[in-house]
């Protein structure tokens, strides 16, 4: 790959080793002269913070950090983040590391501006007040850089934040379309010290965008064939990524897949998602792991609507078997090379709030009315007791 890449779509990334140098210009371009940095309390001791700090302080940009952000950050994370932001005047945003960050900044930057911003865009009366981006108020929201130290949720492309109301145990959809970062930059010198465990399921956590956009039933042919694309690059770069930390070429190529799909998914997602996020805020399990065991079991569920799509797809991955039974045993293999766990079991969670998930999944609307086909709250609960199980129906042939 050539060293720096640009491109806009749908807003400005710069990719490539070295992309960190263009972070000073484009916040003297965007007239961000006081950004809070937005991150995560682990990545204060790690190297993609301390390449940041340097670069910001070399060019004589004021640093203040606000990293009291959790695993999947809350209504209360955002609220602390808010009177940071205020209490240092400050006029923009920078979010370094995975989705967490993102979304967290992105819940800032909304709620600085319109404190009832969370309430009001939540997707479901965002879906029913806002047919198109155009219909939204402008609201003048902070700028915002994106520097994703994980290749998985893609939210520095996405114009959502996913945000848990911990005293509920659910995740909310916010959206607005200022919620997109200004300029993304996609580094691959800042994601090679991510361990295998975290690199195997965030790229996970990018299949399955990918896979369930495809899936999706909507008609959206050029996000479909940006998840076609973002399933080959996944094939070619994440066991790579994975074996070899310091792989330059593998981490952009996984860089750049779960960007793209933060594109596709404007199609739909499905539900693999529609179980994660409930499952996310109950137990606090990381999403692209939930994302990663759930997904052969959605795809079992789904598979009378969607085995023609999956055997195009397949041929198009030259998979050896290009239909659906090869998809699943290829996903199935990959999970196995990456040491990815077969049942939810196997990460602690039992059967027995399987009528709540189910509950909870019909009631994502942001997932499950995307779903490849129609799943009420039963068959959910029985996916879900499936995947704690480990007990993987068997694909029609």
């Amino acid at each position: 790959m050539a060293s720096l890449h640009y491109w806009n779509y749908p807003t400005e990334i710069f990719c490539g080793a070295g992309a960190l140098d263009t972070l000073a210009q484009r916040c003297r371009l965007l007239g961000m002269r006081k950004p809070l940095v937005v991150t995560d309390p682990g990545m204060l001791a790690l190297e993609p913070f301390a390449l940041l700090k340097t670069h910001l302080q070399n060019a004589d940009i004021e640093l203040a950090v606000f990293s009291d952000v959790a695993n999947n950050p809350s209504l209360t994370d955002v609220a602390r983040g808010v009177a940071a932001f205020k209490a240092g005047q400050h006029d923009s945003l920078i979010a370094l590391g995975g989705g967490s960050a993102m979304d967290a900044a992105k819940g800032i930057s909304l709620s600085a501006v319109d404190p009832q911003g969370l309430e009001s865009f939540e997707w479901s009366k965002v879906i029913a007040h806002y047919p198109s981006l155009a219909d939204y108020p402008r609201l003048g929201l902070p700028r915002l850089i994106a520097l994703p130290t994980t290749a998985g949720t893609g939210s520095e492309l996405g114009r959502e934040a996913v945000l848990t109301q911990s005293e509920l145990n659910v995740k909310r959809v916010i959206s607005h379309p200022e919620l997109l970062p200004a300029t993304v930059i996609l580094d691959p010198v800042l994601t090679r010290g991510l361990p295998p465990s975290l690199t195997a399921a965030t790229g996970m956590d990018a299949l399955t965008h990918h896979v369930e956009a495809f899936c999706s039933p909507l008609y959206h042919p050029m996000s479909s064939g940006i998840a076609v694309e973002g399933i080959r690059l996944i094939r070619q770069h994440l066991t790579d990524a994975c074996a070899d930390g310091q792989n330059i070429v593998a981490r952009e190529g996984m860089l750049v897949a779960s960007a793209m799909a933060a594109v596709a998914f404007q199609k739909g997602l499905g539900g693999v998602h529609a179980l994660a996020h409930p499952l996310g805020a109950r137990y606090h399990k990381h999403h692209g792991l939930l994302n990663a065991i759930l997904l052969p079991y959605v795809l079992i569920a789904n598979q009378h609507a969607i085995s023609e799509d999956i055997a195009r797809l397949a041929r198009y991955l030259e998979l050896e078997r290009p239909d659906f039974a090869g998809f699943l045993d290829w996903v199935l293999g990959l999970r196995e090379r990456l040491g990815i766990p077969h049942s939810l079991g196997a990460i602690g969670l039992d059967a027995k709030a399987a009528e709540w998930v189910g509950e909870q999944a019909l009631a994502d609307i942001s997932s499950s009315d995307t779903n490849a086909c129609v799943l009420d709250a039963a068959a959910y609960s029985q996916i879900f007791r499936n995947a704690v199980d480990g007990v993987l129906p068997v694909a029609q042939r």
